[in-house]
């Protein structure tokens, strides 16, 4: 299967996995990934090899690549990526996503749509990935103290200044949420660190930071210990809803009927103008009490 890059992209393709697995359950699948989000995939029971283009080389590294696979012979090619790859490869079978009937708008929708012919009118599965139990143990060891308490997951960050929330804005929540949770935990990678050092400097709540501290597969197994998370549009809460953990998503940027976690418990908020900074924290805090109570 040809997995997408960026990780929430990479996430919004599992249930493209697990549904091959259900449709093939004797049979391991071979993961075309990128190097930033394929981890995601390592601990997957049903995996075989995960391939990779060293993008520094000819052509990005297709031509390698493409050599590489090309040893194999597949029953079957799911490419979610491109058009032309699954046709340089030998397969008994391939579907692309020209040859595709999606099932919606959404991200997850259309690459189901790719593997319509398998999948049919069943239920979409969820996404999900894997942490191991070695990122379990980092988690217990990170939240030492807090377990069986409401913790609260903030994501400050996003990779586009119009996707961040004001930090102002989080101090506020927090000091909003202050007497129903124990403490905050800060996700994010290292260029995150700054800002949610900024917010934890002053947070109402005792506050973990692990920005920049975490694997991907260890950031999993901490928000699966979080009673719900909340954060800008950035994979993490992609992730949040992949272990099943309440989360809302922050949009200012971006396209939530296409792009929004995908889950039964992932809950979003857009700005008015495509404005980030127009989601005012009683919003926030609004849409939090919505989802204790089931409502949408």
């Amino acid at each position: 299967m040809f997995s997408l890059s960026n990780i929430g992209d990479a996430i919004m393709t599992t249930p493209v996995l697990q549904a091959l697995h259900a449709g093939f359950p004797h049979t391991q699948i071979d993961i075309v990934g990128d190097r930033r989000s394929s981890d995601i995939f390592i601990h997957c029971p049903y995996r075989g090899r995960i391939f990779h283009k060293n993008k520094r080389g000819l052509l990005r590294g297709l031509p390698a690549l493409l050599h590489e696979l090309r040893k194999n012979r597949y029953e079957l090619i799911v490419d979610l990526r491109t058009e032309l790859a699954a046709y340089l490869l030998r397969a008994e079978k391939r579907l692309c996503k020209w040859q595709g009937k999606p099932y919606g708008t959404h991200a997850v929708e259309r690459h189901m749509g790719v593997i319509h012919s398998l999948h049919g009118d069943r239920p979409i599965p969820s996404c999900i990935v894997w942490p191991g139990g070695d990122d379990e143990n980092y988690a217990q060891q990170a939240l030492r103290g807090l377990g069986g308490q409401n913790l609260i997951g903030i994501g400050p960050g996003a990779n586009f200044p119009g996707k961040i929330w004001p930090r102002e804005n989080f101090l506020r929540l927090i000091e909003a949420l202050r007497d129903g949770f124990a403490a905050v935990v800060m996700l994010g990678d290292e260029k995150d660190r700054g800002l949610s050092q900024l917010i934890a400097d002053r947070s109402a709540l005792p506050c973990i930071n692990l920005c920049g501290k975490t694997t991907l597969l260890q950031a999993a197994a901490v928000l699966r210990e979080m009673t719900v998370f909340i954060g800008n549009d950035s994979g993490l809460g992609h992730m949040a809803s992949a272990v099943n953990t309440p989360t809302i998503t922050l949009f200012g940027i971006g396209q939530p009927a296409c792009y929004r976690p995908w889950g039964d418990r992932a809950r979003w908020l857009a700005g008015a103008g495509r404005r980030i900074e127009t989601i005012s924290v009683e919003d926030v805090v609004s849409c939090l009490e919505q989802s204790r109570h089931g409502s949408r």
